[in-house]
């Protein structure tokens, strides 16, 4: 729902972008036609009146500056979240926004500054598909009184999918850890079915790339051990399934003759490079997390870095 006219304006007047370039982009966008592809069969011509190019190399700045003073707006307010002095208000990936706040009425606060941003800027936020959650500290429970989207009440969910990872309102990551596994099944029985003929060099290239992502591993820091066992042992599976290895053969053995990493090396390399990444990055959301010792994720590194084989070898005197 990006308004052109808006985002030009917005381009000339808050960039140092030059002015031929806005032209260009205005006259690309102002003649560009589409057509939809169905079944062999191409439909009218049309033309798109707003919205950036979808996958286009110029899109993400474009909606990043149609989108920035909203940002910018909700973290002047100084309303929300706060650590070590620093505001954590909102937390935004494109058109994906979530709005954090101690308080139900604070929230309802940010959330009618993202209301009057979309009615100045033309755009429309989808009521079915925001939610509210409130983080619970310990077993008490709070009536909340409801959270209002364009005059919508909206939903109150015990858990929801943010950039793919599932949060929970008691900070557990069992749920997301089992959204892992399942995918992790689906792509190793994938590989064992589609490649069973293959070399083992193919094999193990194949089981590198689809059966060690993790996503979001380096974010686990409280579940139980049983969803974490579910987890490993399905990784074990996957490998002996895929090598054609007997289902109890040993772990640590077969990992270590194909000269690849273990499910326990992977989260101990994930969760290293994220701390990191977050001590290196310029964000000061991210950099005042990573700075704060009793955070939970450095805590979580500290534990795995204290039950990490040693690496080294023996010393002799």
């Amino acid at each position: 729902m990006v308004a052109y006219d808006k985002l030009w304006h917005k381009l000339r007047e808050r960039t140092s972008v030059p002015r031929e370039v806005t032209a260009l982009f205005k006259y690309w966008y102002g003649h560009q036609s589409n057509t939809v592809k169905w079944a062999g069969v191409h439909s009218d011509v049309y033309r798109m009146n707003c919205g950036v190019r979808q996958g286009g190399l110029s899109s993400p700045k474009l909606f990043n500056l149609y989108m920035n003073e909203l940002i910018e707006e909700l973290s002047s307010t100084y309303v929300g979240c706060h650590v070590d002095g620093v505001c954590v208000n909102n937390l935004s990936y494109a058109d994906d926004m979530v709005l954090l706040s101690p308080s139900v009425g604070a929230l309802q606060r940010l959330v009618k500054t993202c209301e009057s941003y979309a009615v100045a800027h033309g755009l429309r936020y989808n009521t079915s598909k925001s939610e509210v959650m409130q983080f619970k500290a310990g077993p008490k429970s709070y009536k909340m009184t409801p959270v209002t989207l364009c005059g919508t009440a909206l939903k109150v969910v015990q858990k929801f999918k943010y950039l793919g990872h599932w949060v929970t309102e008691n900070m557990s990551d069992n749920d997301d850890m089992e959204r892992e596994r399942r995918a992790l099944c689906i792509r190793s029985n994938m590989l064992a079915r589609r490649f069973a003929r293959c070399s083992t060099e193919v094999k193990l290239t194949l089981f590198k790339a689809y059966c060690q992502t993790f996503y979001t591993c380096n974010l686990w820091v409280n579940f139980t051990q049983r969803a974490y066992n579910a987890l490993r042992v399905q990784y074990n599976n996957a490998f002996r399934v895929l090598f054609g290895l007997p289902r109890y053969c040993s772990a640590s053995t077969m990992f270590a003759e194909a000269h690849t990493d273990s499910f326990d090396a992977i989260v101990r390399k994930r969760c290293a490079s994220l701390l990191n990444r977050l001590r290196s990055s310029p964000n000061s959301i991210l950099n005042v997390l990573a700075q704060r010792w009793d955070s939970p994720l450095f805590a979580r590194w500290v534990r795995l870095r204290l039950h990490a084989p040693s690496l080294a070898a023996p010393r002799r005197f």
